[in-house]
C-alpha cells in the first residue's frame, strides 16, 4: 500500500513540475511574441477603415515582425486611431517620414500593420510620434469593380455574337462582302482595270519619251542621272584611294616599330 502511493506521489510531482514547464515555456513564447519582454517604444497613427485590424496584431518593417499593436480607439466617426508598441532595437531604422499601411498574412491571413521605409535624409522616428497611414483597398470594391468588368465583358461579348450574326447574315457592308459573290466579283474587276491603267500608263510614260517634244526633257534627266553615278563612282574611287593609302601609311609606320 506505501508502495503504490509514494509511486501515485511520483507521479504527480511530475505531472505538476511537467504543467508548470509547459506554462513557463507558454508564457516565454506568447511574451517574446507581444514584446512582454523587450524594451520596446510607442508610435501612432490614424485610419478612417482598420479593415479588420486587431489589438495584438503584428507590425512588420521591411518584411520582419518588429512589434504589435497595442489599442485601437475611434476617434469620430471618421477616424479610428492605432497606437503601436515598436521594439527600440529598430528605432534607428524608422524614419519620420514612414507610413503605415494595413496588410494580411496571405490572401486569407490575419491582418497586420505594415511600415514602409522613408528617405535616408529624414531624422529618426520619436516616442509616440503619429505616422502618415495609407488607407487599405477593402475587398468588397474590388470585388465590386470586378462585378462590373465582369458585366462589361459580357455586354461585349453579346455584341460581338450579334455583330458576327449579322455579317454571317450578310447584313451590313462587311457582311455583303463577304457573302455576296456580286461585290466580290466586282472587286476583282476593279483591281484588273488598275493594272489595265497601269500598264496604259507605263506604255504612255514611254511613248512621251519618244516624242519630239519631250525628248529633250527626257534626255536631260537622263544625262543628269548618269552623271550623277559617275559623280558616285569617283567619290568611291576616291574614297578607295584614301583608304589603302591610309593603310600604307599604317603599315610603315608598323615595320618602322617593329624595327625599333
Amino acid at each position: 500500500m506505501d508502495t503504490q502511493t509514494q509511486k501515485f506521489k511520483i507521479r504527480l510531482g511530475l505531472f505538476i513540475a511537467g504543467g508548470l514547464a509547459l506554462f513557463v515555456l507558454a508564457i516565454f513564447i506568447i511574451g517574446k511574441q507581444k514584446n512582454l519582454f523587450n524594451p520596446v517604444f510607442e508610435l501612432s497613427s490614424s485610419f478612417s477603415n482598420v479593415s479588420g485590424l486587431q489589438v495584438g496584431n503584428n507590425i512588420r518593417f521591411a518584411g520582419i515582425n518588429v512589434g504589435t499593436v497595442d489599442n485601437i480607439t475611434i476617434m469620430n466617426d471618421s477616424t479610428v486611431k492605432v497606437d503601436m508598441l515598436i521594439r527600440k532595437s529598430v528605432r534607428q531604422f524608422i524614419k519620420s517620414d514612414c507610413e503605415v499601411a494595413i496588410g494580411s498574412e496571405g490572401l486569407i491571413g490575419d491582418r497586420l500593420l505594415v511600415i514602409t521605409q522613408g528617405t535616408t535624409d529624414a531624422p529618426v522616428v520619436k516616442a509616440g510620434q503619429y505616422l502618415t497611414s495609407a488607407e487599405p483597398v477593402e475587398i468588397d470594391a474590388i470585388m465590386a469593380s470586378l462585378e462590373v468588368t465582369a458585366n462589361n465583358a459580357a455586354i461585349i461579348s453579346d455584341q460581338l455574337a450579334e455583330i458576327m450574326i449579322k455579317i454571317n447574315g450578310g447584313e451590313g457592308t462587311l457582311g455583303r462582302l463577304i457573302q455576296d459573290t456580286t461585290i466580290a466579283n466586282n472587286l476583282s474587276q476593279t483591281m484588273v482595270n488598275i493594272k489595265s491603267s497601269s500598264k496604259g500608263l507605263d506604255e504612255n510614260m514611254e511613248a512621251a519619251k519618244h516624242n519630239f517634244l519631250l525628248r529633250g526633257y527626257f534626255n536631260k534627266k537622263a544625262k543628269a542621272a548618269e552623271e550623277a553615278k559617275e559623280e558616285a563612282e569617283k567619290q568611291k574611287a576616291k574614297e578607295l584611294k584614301a583608304a589603302e593609302k591610309a593603310k600604307k601609311a599604317a603599315d610603315k609606320q608598323k615595320a618602322k616599330d617593329d624595327r625599333k
